[in-house]
């Protein structure tokens, strides 16, 4: 755990960053790691960004985030979930999975971002992620089988006798109440109990 003044000569994900993460960062990451900020997403007019010391920050592509707070929500991903999509993105899938599967709905994650993970782990750059992201978002017949609506489709529990495991190899998906819309007092009061501050390195 860093300091915001802190240095960090790895990839950080930041919302100051100008660049897509791609394969390209691949030799930074297994070199010197990867970090995250870690905040609220309630209180990012709190954190002093500009006073980052790190020497490549980047930014996410479009992404759904399966964490219980921000269930269902585009591009509030969780701390795990950003590191891992990050990871799984640069090449190093193993290991990205890896630090999901220490929560019980990380499978979730992986299956409501299956196909754009793939696609984005298969460009040589930023650009090319950008693009596929752009596509994604543009496509009518993307939109109706994105990750959001998948999200919202109904699935049985583990707990109802469904043993069976889906199409990509993960358990089923368990029902999530999480990602029911919330009143705005709801949702500014749990997101400002659950998430963070500083900077989690990775390695």
């Amino acid at each position: 755990e860093l300091r915001v003044t802190n240095g960090f000569g790895g990839v950080v994900l930041s919302p100051v960053g100008t660049h897509c993460v791609s394969k390209e960062d691949h030799p930074i990451v297994q070199r010197k790691g990867l970090a995250v900020v870690d905040c609220s997403w309630a209180r990012l007019d709190d954190v002093p960004f500009v006073k980052l010391r790190c020497g490549a920050p980047r930014l996410l592509p479009w992404l759904v985030a399966a964490n219980p707070v921000n269930y269902g929500r585009p591009c509030q991903l969780s701390c795990v979930e950003a590191l891992s999509a990050a990871l799984i993105i640069c090449g190093e899938e193993e290991t990205g999975e890896l630090l999901l599967a220490k929560f019980k709905w990380g499978h979730s994650f992986l299956s409501l971002n299956r196909d754009l993970l793939k696609a984005y782990s298969k460009c040589e750059n930023g650009t090319e992620i950008i693009n596929v992201q752009n596509s994604w978002l543009s496509s009518a017949s993307s939109v109706s089988k994105s990750p959001v609506n998948v999200a919202d489709k109904p699935h049985r529990s583990t707990e109802e006798g469904s043993d069976s495991e889906s199409d990509d190899g993960l358990p089923p998906l368990e029902e999530n109440m999480n990602h029911l819309d919330l009143s705005e007092g709801e949702e500014s009061e749990e997101e400002s109990e659950t998430e963070n501050e500083g900077i989690t390195d990775a390695k």
